[in-house]
């Protein structure tokens, strides 16, 4: 059985200007997800997949493999479902890792947990986030608590917050579906792997990376 880790790492980013590439500690985001990913001893390989030469030197710097993506799968338009696809037809796994560098304080233990849950479990696809078990509402109606009676928030259902921080995919039925036109990121049967808090928050916004600055000069995410 092959595991592979993929970082994702497009240079360019509309909301905060090349955040792959900004620094916790003097390591740029995206060498960071690479060293945990190859500290978690969990992964056949390791790599950095990106449209842009000075990623892949950063690749060449921490000493990990790179992936040069095509340049239109590096613009803001081009979706994961296209890079990951194009990723898979390239490289021969049975499962891959989606490592995101924008959520850096996933820690090596959760990297680990994560890999052993996708390829221990009878999925297709694993996703992570933050089980938030709090009243939560969708266009104004509630969803996991109702209106006729106060619930104790300890007592309420959790609901799965997806944050993308790792996702799995079984890379057989990935490609399958992929090939069929249907939603491979989607496809199969689907697990929730919980994250803890900290570590399903990821890098949109300037004001993301300063939290995210300040939890992780706290400790979190080592």
């Amino acid at each position: 059985m092959k595991i592979i880790a993929m970082i994702p790492a497009r240079l360019g980013s509309q909301r905060l200007k090349q955040k792959n590439l900004l620094e916790l500690d003097g390591i740029p985001l995206v060498a960071r997800a690479a060293k945990k990913a190859v500290n978690s001893k969990i992964f056949d390989e390791v790599w950095i997949n990106s449209e842009s030469d000075l990623i892949g030197d950063v690749a060449e710097k921490f000493g990990v493999s790179f992936h040069k993506r095509p340049a239109n799968l590096g613009s803001n338009t081009a979706t994961s479902e296209d890079f990951v696809g194009e990723f898979l037809n390239a490289h021969s796994c049975d499962y891959l890792v989606q490592v995101h560098s924008i959520a850096p304080l996933v820690t090596e233990d959760e990297l680990r947990r994560f890999a052993k849950a996708l390829t221990s479990g009878d999925y297709e696809t694993l996703l992570s986030g933050v089980a938030e078990q709090i009243h939560c509402m969708y266009e104004g109606r509630p969803v996991n608590f109702s209106v006729e009676s106060m619930n104790l928030t300890q007592e309420m259902v959790p609901v799965e917050r997806v944050s993308w921080s790792l996702t799995g995919w079984n890379a057989r039925t990935y490609v399958d579906a992929y090939i069929a036109k249907r939603c491979a990121t989607f496809n199969g049967r689907i697990g929730f792997f919980p994250l803890s808090r900290p570590s399903g928050m990821v890098i949109k916004f300037e004001e993301d990376f300063r939290m995210i600055e300040a939890l992780h000069n706290s400790g979190f995410g080592k």
